[in-house]
């Protein structure tokens, strides 16, 4: 599999509507707020499903707001890059998207019996996923 980065995950530069070369353009687009579309790229895409997004990004009604506005929120940005990275983390250790979903749904003993999107409502919690991701992908028991 190729190098999949967050920013693919939520539709790459065309989502954004804008350049993100480098992380500095990246942090400045999260400021700004992202266009709503990187929400429905990563819903389309099979990434997350709307009650997901609901959970972990933003709730269903306020999302409907954002879409009359057209963009989101610096924090709903910042959450939804952080359900991203993980996302993309995940099918990059486990070779694709689906094999990934699979493993981000199922409760692991490694967190508590979480499941490891659950976790990624905090910061803390995506922490402890990409540590574990990290260690799967090292061989080292997770």
């Amino acid at each position: 599999m190729v190098a999949l980065t967050a920013l693919d995950v939520v539709g790459g530069q065309a989502a954004l509507g804008g350049p993100a070369a480098s992380s500095r353009d990246l942090i400045a687009a999260v400021r700004r707020g992202f266009p709503v579309r990187t929400i429905e790229h990563v819903i389309e895409s099979g990434r997350m499903t709307l009650a997901e997004i609901d959970e972990l990004v933003l709730p269903r009604k306020t999302l409907s707001h954002r879409r009359k506005i057209g963009t989101l929120t610096t924090e709903q940005s910042d959450r939804l890059m952080r359900a991203a990275r993980v996302i993309a983390e995940a099918e990059v250790t486990f070779g694709s998207q689906d094999k990934a979903a699979a493993w981000l749904r199922r409760a692991t003993v490694a967190l508590d019996g979480e499941k490891p999107l659950a976790l990624l409502d905090t910061g803390e919690g995506a922490a402890q996923v990409e540590a574990l991701l990290g260690r799967i992908a090292h061989g080292i028991a997770a």
